[in-house]
């Protein structure tokens, strides 16, 4: 069974992708250092992380795709064994 999740965010640049379910990985601080409060940034960088170790304890797999460009959003998709 899979699940495939699209929002239509700023996206992730391609060199974070590697590392957005890392725990307290955050892909702009520099956004979130500004005080931008419209793309509040004010996470502790722990959901993906704790999204992954759920889908994994589980059997499955979850993973996160964007083409980079800006307003394209990302894509998260699962997968979970039967």
């Amino acid at each position: 069974m899979w699940l495939a999740v699209r929002d239509n965010g700023p996206g992730i640049a391609p060199e974070h992708l590697p590392h957005v379910f890392e725990r307290f990985y955050r892909a702009d601080r520099a956004r979130s250092q500004a005080g931008d409060r419209a793309l509040d940034q004010s996470g502790a960088g722990l959901g993906l992380a704790i999204a992954r170790a759920i889908v994994e304890a589980h059997g499955g797999q979850i993973s996160a795709t964007s083409d980079g460009l800006l307003g394209h959003g990302s894509t998260f998709t699962l997968r979970l064994p039967l």
